[in-house]
């Protein structure tokens, strides 16, 4: 399981294990086979690969001494191959994999003969020192502690699937000499800053899976740690102590990784401060920071929004990089949105949840894994997103950071292997579990077994087309215990009309009022009982706030929760820019193929208007001059699928037109 929460004092709630719960059939079952079968082979040959760009698993026999050589390709190579081998884990165990588990042991072994005698373990550093220098630690930048917190994770991952103790030692090692740094670091009263803090939700699970509290209170020291730093940044998060932020600033997955991580030592110490940190800034975030579509991160380069500048070198600077920016900041053809922010958000989320069960943060992992996780992969599995743009056009006259279509190769390769293992483990995000009830998260067809402390012993199955339609039926097999529980059904916060059935009889009609909480239905006698959750799925316009000024007065197209987007191929006009949707748009449901991928497309009629023959399209600004408006047809296809038919225009956010023709 992603997180174990069974004994958490401060969780109320924790998964089911990875090996109780597959995914049957339907839309999810479809994305983890792709995932197995095409991107975690993908990107294994990707590290595998010994040119400059990627060297990764060469980095390893290199600084174990088996090759001769220097380091090359990223300083967080290293944790981004954990990555991927978390992935593989849940192939290995979905699939019954015995020749993908002799593998990663292999792995395993190449890591732990590169692993020092003190602990420490960053290729990069390993590497350099070989040369007699005494690299450790001098940069921040070269994420020696983020490889740290991959390699916790994904040790304590493979422990738990397996029972194995090979890659548990080498994370305790490495826990070892993090515990004689930090040390070091509260006696002297001055910290260096770590980015991309993996290594707090890692500890935390090296806690929960060892039971020595003296893992428990390193995550507690490395907190201490980072209010250690003398000259903090926005960027890091460390411009100001820990307790004190209220609003999410900085870089992307900095920060997201950095809640994910106080959630869960929340979870473990019940700090009441770290949960006021967490509320605060989860709900800055949340209400005036996030895209439509799950992404966080706004802006490739920003400034401090709040003038926390930091001195580097004696130079103030400005600098903010992946931004979250202003509140309402949120632009559409520039937006950043790395695939990784958006995990660090769902990783939080998922934390979230844990400790206070609430609809409205598995709202957002869904939203986050529908709209921007799968929508990182091409829909063959093997080209990726770094960023996630709301809108490409079709020239721009400036470069941005990255490219604006998929590529089955990155330059900074962390978000794939990131990726891959996100929707390796998807099924993770089905239920989680109470002492007398289970809580739904994300629907899909799928089985699991489950095993409640009040006796309750049974396989759920779960029977549905979502999220394509809204009808998702509950059964029980396999019942071992007749003992009743709660089935807690989450109501989505776009619901406004639905029902909800027990043996065939209605239990309550479903409106607004309950859109964004739990409805329970008290399964009596498991062996005999049944439940039905009809969500109805009509086509919404979604607006945001009227300080978004990229979305005044347009509308965004969702139908249950998934966002739609219009790309060139689906529209007969020269530019997206000049479509506009009726305001009273009738719009029909389509079943619709995209490189062998069955999609629900929407189909309707649009307007454009008919400009005069010396409209400038190149022109900043001119006189609005119109003959009218015209209908063209149009289809709409789920924004996750887009980019998979050529290089084109996509648009998510459209001006509606209010008249008649």
């Amino acid at each position: 399981m992603l997180i174990d929460t069974s004994k958490s004092a401060h969780a109320k709630v924790s998964p089911i294990p990875v090996q109780d719960i597959d995914w049957d059939a339907g839309f999810w079952k479809e994305r983890f086979d792709t995932c197995a079968d095409v991107t975690v082979p993908h990107i294994r040959k990707m590290f595998e690969d010994d040119s400059p760009v990627f060297h990764v698993v060469e980095n390893f026999r290199v600084a174990a001494g088996l090759h001769e050589g220097t380091h090359e390709g990223t300083p967080f190579g290293d944790g981004d191959f954990y990555k991927w081998m978390e992935a593989a884990m849940y192939v290995m165990v979905k699939r019954k994999d015995k020749k993908l588990e002799h593998d990663l042991d292999a792995y395993i072994e190449l890591i732990a003969s590169a692993q020092q005698e003190d602990g420490y373990l960053s290729t990069k550093q390993i590497i350099a020192d070989k040369q007699g220098g005494n690299s450790r630690l001098g940069d921040i930048n070269d994420f020696e502690v983020y490889n740290f917190g991959h390699l916790f994770t994904a040790a304590c991952m493979y422990k738990r699937i397996t029972g194995k103790d090979n890659f548990l030692k080498i994370a305790l090692n490495a826990a070892e000499y993090l515990e004689r740094l930090y040390k070091k670091y509260i006696a002297d009263g001055v910290a260096q800053t770590e980015v991309c803090p993996s290594h707090y939700m890692g500890i935390v699970e090296l806690y929960r899976i060892t039971g020595d509290p003296k893992y428990l209170k390193l995550a507690e020291m490395a907190l201490q740690v980072r209010d250690l730093v003398p000259e903090g940044s926005d960027d890091n998060q460390d411009s100001l102590p820990l307790r004190e932020h209220r609003k999410i600033v900085g870089h992307g997955v900095r920060s997201t990784y950095l809640y994910a991580g106080v959630a869960d030592v929340y979870a473990e110490n019940g700090d009441e401060s770290l949960k006021t940190v967490l509320d605060a800034v989860w709900k800055n975030c949340v209400d005036k920071k996030l895209y439509i579509n799950g992404g966080c991160g706004a802006l490739y380069t920003g400034t401090s929004p709040y003038g926390l500048f930091h001195n580097l070198n004696g130079v103030t600077v400005y600098y903010v990089h992946q931004a979250f920016g202003y509140e309402y900041q949120l632009p559409n053809i520039t937006a950043y949105n790395e695939t990784c922010a958006t995990l660090g958000n769902i990783m939080w989320n998922y934390r979230m949840f844990a400790i206070d069960p609430q609809v409205k943060y598995f709202d957002i992992i869904e939203r986050s894994m529908l709209n921007l996780t799968i929508a990182s992969v091409s829909l063959s599995g093997s080209k990726y997103f770094y960023q996630n743009t709301l809108r490409r056009v079709k020239n721009l006259d400036y470069e941005l950071m990255w490219p604006l279509e998929r590529k089955d190769s990155l330059t900074c390769f962390c978000c794939p292997p990131n990726m891959a293992r996100f929707i390796a483990e998807s099924s993770e995000y089905i239920y989680m579990k109470g002492s007398d009830c289970v809580y739904t998260g994300m629907y899909g067809a799928n089985t699991a077994h489950i095993a409640l402390e009040n006796g309750a012993e049974f396989d759920l199955v779960q029977a549905t087309d979502y999220p394509w339609y809204g009808n998702i039926n509950f059964s029980f097999r396999n019942v071992k215990s007749g003992q009743s529980f709660v089935l807690k059904l989450r109501i989505p916060q776009w619901v406004s009309t639905g029902s909800v059935k027990k043996n065939g009889v209605e239990l309550a009609v479903l409106n607004k009022s309950n859109a964004g909480r739990y409805f329970e239905v008290l399964v009596e006698n498991p062996r005999e009982d049944s439940v039905e959750l009809i969500l109805d799925m009509p086509v919404r316009y979604t607006v945001a706030h009227s300080y978004v000024e990229e979305n005044i007065n347009q509308v965004a197209v969702e139908r249950g929760p998934v966002l739609y987007c219009l790309e060139t191929p689906d529209a007969p006009v020269d530019s997206l820019g000049e479509v506009m949707l009726p305001s009273d748009a009738q719009f029909r449901e389509v079943p619709y193929d995209i490189e062998g991928k069955n999609l629900m497309a929407l189909e309707t009629e649009a307007y454009v208007h008919i400009r005069n023959d010396d409209y400038d399209v190149d022109s900043l600004y001119q006189t609005f001059e119109s003959k009218g408006i015209r209908k063209v047809p149009i289809r709409m296809i789920p924004y996750f699928a887009w980019d998979n038919r050529g290089r084109g225009e996509m648009i998510v956010w459209m001006p509606v037109y209010w008249g008649r023709n």
